[in-house]
């Protein structure tokens, strides 16, 4: 049997409760359930299908990963959209989280060549609803979100490993990121 995982990062509270209320928000006005369905992220992993095995593979590989690497700090700073599906909150910063990818990535390729090569580019974004939004509705939530401020910035020190139980994602495992390699620092 196969099953879904995504690799992804919480942000630390306030951000958390910051964005779980956009998510909520977005979920109260247009019934998007997708909103609500995963706590605010940012995916490093995107969802694929794994036999139950990966599991226990996964956790010791990305433990050992997280030892190598340091904190990364992000930045969000507003709204932006992937065509009429997705609304998301923007990382203003992309260098260093994606630096945490592009290192992430190489250490799968050696250590889990299971996890399929992505074939689109990493662009980190915090989604609030994605899919399910009725396309009726998608012209006022532009133009919400295009009129309201948003930033926050937090340091990455954990990634969470989560897994699909068939009707929601379910936090598996954590790895805290306690090496000495940081991820490129903000451009000040």
């Amino acid at each position: 049997m196969k099953t879904l995982y995504l690799l992804a990062v919480l942000p630390p509270e306030p951000v958390y409760s910051e964005t779980w209320a956009l998510k909520q928000e977005v979920h109260r006005l247009t019934g998007s359930r997708n909103a609500v369905r995963l706590p605010p992220h940012i995916t490093l992993l995107p969802p694929q299908r794994q036999p139950d095995s990966f599991e226990a593979r996964c956790t010791v590989a990305l433990t050992a990963f997280a030892a190598t690497q340091g904190p990364a700090t992000v930045a969000l700073n507003g709204f932006a959209w992937f065509g009429e599906r997705t609304l998301f909150v923007r990382v203003s910063e992309p260098g260093a989280i994606g630096a945490l990818h592009a290192r992430l990535v190489a250490w799968c390729a050696a250590h889990l060549p299971e996890v399929p090569t992505e074939s689109r580019p990493f662009t980190p974004h915090l989604t609030l609803a994605t899919r399910d939004l009725p396309p009726a509705q998608v012209p006022a939530l532009r133009e919400l979100f295009a009129a309201r401020p948003y930033a926050a910035e937090f340091v990455v020190n954990r990634l969470t490993l989560f897994r699909h139980s068939g009707q929601l994602w379910e936090p598996r495992a954590a790895f805290d990121l306690r090496g000495t390699e940081a991820a490129a620092p903000l451009a000040g």
